[in-house]
């Protein structure tokens, strides 16, 4: 079992930047690739940023490239997520996941999921 806690959401206004962390306890952590996924109000869950196990192989969708950043630290157990230039589209509650794989997939096919963080972006 392993067990994903995110936090750093909040409200923020359109350009600031926000970064969120996702810590993981139970498993060997090294073992999982890693996603981050959103929700927005009324619309469907949508894959954002994903990060191989060792970190070698990163994706993201078009709308964060070049705004967001997925990094992982192993030995501190917890992956990131840097936002800048938030756009209120970005508004969204944001979940991490957790597969054990190498690599991540853009699905729904993870082994386990965070209860999410909400992000607010005003305009």
């Amino acid at each position: 079992q392993v067990q994903l806690v995110e936090s750093g959401g909040g409200l923020v206004q359109a350009g600031a930047s926000l970064r969120l962390s996702c810590a993981a306890s139970g498993r060997t952590f090294s073992n999982y690739a890693m996603g981050w996924f959103r929700q927005g109000p009324g619309k469907d869950r949508e894959f954002v940023a994903g990060i191989s196990r060792a970190g070698s192989t990163i994706y993201y969708r078009d709308s964060v490239k070049g705004r967001f950043t997925i990094s992982r630290d192993n030995a501190k157990n917890t992956v990131y997520l840097q936002m800048n230039s938030l756009k209120p589209e970005d508004t969204a509650v944001y979940y991490c996941a957790a597969r054990r794989s190498i690599y991540f997939t853009a699905t729904s096919e993870y082994d386990y999921r965070g209860q999410g963080t909400q992000v607010t972006v005003s305009s």
